[in-house]
């Protein structure tokens, strides 16, 4: 079992690895359209040639970045594959010089086995404002912020529309 980075080719098997856990509401469903325009975040975990799980590493900047996407295909559970996953986008942080990464997770056991600590939304703004906002269950949430590393001091939020500074000149 290897991680690699993911290629326009894996991300339909990468759409169908998702799709097989959105429906339940462990992951958030993501079109194939969205995965071909992302793929470049996304990492695949292959054994014996065949793609059996992926991750993905959404950076905010250098104060922040998420682990998304994490999911293994059900019959390659329990055997390492999820953590070599969150290792190698971990990996991929450190080699951005990330600060903090976050993740949100209805599994915080599994990823405080890997050093991650439970955290506040508040302290994330990036990842609500941008993110969360658009999500269905934003008011009725059941997952649990997860940090590693220092929490952001800052964020990079939006700037005001063109038009918006010109009316408040």
């Amino acid at each position: 079992m290897h991680t690699r980075e993911a290629l326009l080719p894996d991300a339909e098997r990468i759409h169908e690895l998702i799709c097989s856990y959105s429906p339940d509401g462990t992951l958030l469903p993501r079109s194939l359209a969205e995965i071909c325009e992302n793929v470049r975040d996304f990492i695949v975990l292959e054994e014996a040639g065949q793609i059996i799980g992926c991750g993905a590493l959404h950076l905010y900047g250098t104060h922040l970045a998420e682990i998304r996407s994490i999911t293994v295909d059900r019959a390659f559970q329990k055997r390492g594959g999820g953590e070599l996953l969150v290792q190698s986008l971990m990996s991929q942080a450190h080699k951005h010089q990330v600060s903090c990464i976050c993740l949100f997770t209805r599994a915080p056991q599994f990823f405080a086995k890997l050093g991650f600590d439970v955290a506040q939304r508040e302290d994330l703004p990036d990842k609500i404002n941008k993110d969360c906002c658009v999500c269905p269950r934003y008011h009725n949430c059941d997952e649990v912020a997860m940090v590693k590393g220092e929490l952001p001091r800052f964020a990079i939020l939006p700037e005001p529309a063109n038009w918006l500074v010109k009316l408040q000149v």
